[in-house]
C-alpha cells in the first residue's frame, strides 16, 4: 500500500526574489518578470512512494515498452559476495508487482536493457537477465573489476563503470572492452540517443567522445550517482547522501535535498512522457517518485 505523502515545492528562488526588492510592488521590467519566472523553476512535487520493503535499493530503471519499474536490491553490504541481492518490479504508481523477481544476485546496482535481456553490475560482473523468463542465462566477469557500479546501454553496447578502478569499460557482442580509464570515482553513466555517453565522477560532469576523452559540462557536481539526460543542454544529477540537482545549460541548481532525513538519493531514473522522476532511497528501502517541473 502507498503511504499519504505532502508536496515539495522549492522556495529559494522566490524568497530570494523579495528579499532584494525589499517586498515591494512596484512594477518591475519584462526582463526582469522573465528572469525571475526562470529562477522559480525547477522543482519537484512528490508524487508516491512504496512500502519500504525493497531491501537496500541502489538503482531503478524505467522500462517505456512494458512500463514496468525495475529496481535493484543489494539487501546487504555493496561489495559482499552473500548472494543475497535481487531484482523486484514496480509500477507507475508505486505498486510492488513482484518482490523477489529476480534472486541469487550479490550486490546488484546499476541496470540496463538490451534485446529482451537486463544486465545488472554486481561488484566483479555483468549478471545478465533473460526478462521473458526472470532467468539469469549467463554471468560475464571482469578482469581486475572492483567495484561495478552504473550502467546504460546503446544499442547493443552496453556501458558500465568501476568506482574503484575509475575506469568504464562496455561489453558488445559477448567482449568486454575498455573505455575510458582514470575517472576518479566514476559512478553515473547515460547514453545520449545519438550514443554520446556523458558521465559522473569525482570531477563532475563529463561529456565523451568516441574515443573515450572528454570534456567538462559542469565541475560543481562532483561524487554524482545517478544521471538523466532530458535534452542536449538539462541533465538531472543525484548524490547519494540525498541531493538531486538540474543541470542547465552547464548550471546547476538543487531541486532536493533529503539529507536532513537521512533519505539517500542513489541511482535515479525518469519517465519521460510524465516527466516524474524515479529516486532509490537505498536505506530507506523505498523507491520515491516526484513530478518535474522545470
Amino acid at each position: 500500500m502507498k503511504k499519504n505523502v505532502i508536496t515539495y515545492f522549492s522556495l529559494m528562488s522566490l524568497l530570494s526574489f523579495w528579499a532584494c526588492s525589499g517586498g515591494s510592488k512596484e512594477t518591475v521590467k519584462e526582463e526582469d518578470e522573465l528572469d525571475n519566472i526562470e529562477e522559480l523553476s525547477p522543482s519537484l512535487t512528490l508524487l508516491w512512494q512504496t512500502d519500504d520493503v525493497l531491501l537496500t535499493n541502489e538503482s531503478t530503471l524505467y522500462d517505456a515498452e512494458t512500463g514496468k519499474i525495475y529496481v535493484s536490491n543489494i539487501d546487504g553490504g555493496p561489495n559482499e559476495k552473500d548472494g543475497k541481492g535481487f531484482i523486484s518490479i514496480i509500477d507507475k504508481e508505486g505498486n510492488i508487482i513482484e518482490k523477489d523477481w529476480v534472486t541469487g544476485i550479490d550486490a546488484p546496482k546499476g541496470m540496463g536493457i538490451s534485446s529482451g535481456k537486463l544486465y545488472v553490475t554486481n561488484i566483479d560482473e555483468i549478471v545478465e537477465i533473460d526478462i521473458e523468463q526472470a532467468k539469469i542465462i549467463k554471468r560475464h566477469k571482469v578482469e581486475g573489476a572492483k567495484f561495478l557500479n552504473d550502467i546504460d546501454v546503446h544499442n547493443d553496447k552496453i556501458y558500465f563503470s568501476d568506482m574503484e578502478t575509475g575506469k568504464i569499460h562496455y561489453l558488445l557482442n559477448g567482449e568486454l572492452f575498455d573505455f575510458a580509464k582514470d575517472q576518479k570515482n566514476i559512478n553515473g553513466l547515460r547514453v545520449a540517443p545519438d550514443g554520446t555517453l556523458y558521465g559522473l565522477d569525482g570531477q563532475g560532469l563529463k561529456k565523451y567522445d568516441e574515443e573515450g576523452e572528454y570534456e567538462m559540462v559542469n565541475e560543481a557536481v562532483t561524487g554524482g550517482d545517478g544521471l538523466i539526460i532530458i535534452d542536449d543542454h538539462t541533465f538531472i544529477a543525484s548524490r547519494w547522501q540525498g541531493e538531486i540537482y538540474l543541470i542547465r545549460d552547464g548550471k546547476e541548481t538543487l531541486i532536493l535535498d533529503t539529507k536532513r532525513e537521512e533519505s539517500n538519493t542513489a541511482d535515479i531514473d525518469f519517465i519521460p512522457e510524465e516527466n516524474i522522476l524515479l529516486v532509490p532511497t537505498f536505506f530507506k528501502n523505498k523507491v520515491v517518485a516526484y513530478k518535474l517541473s522545470y
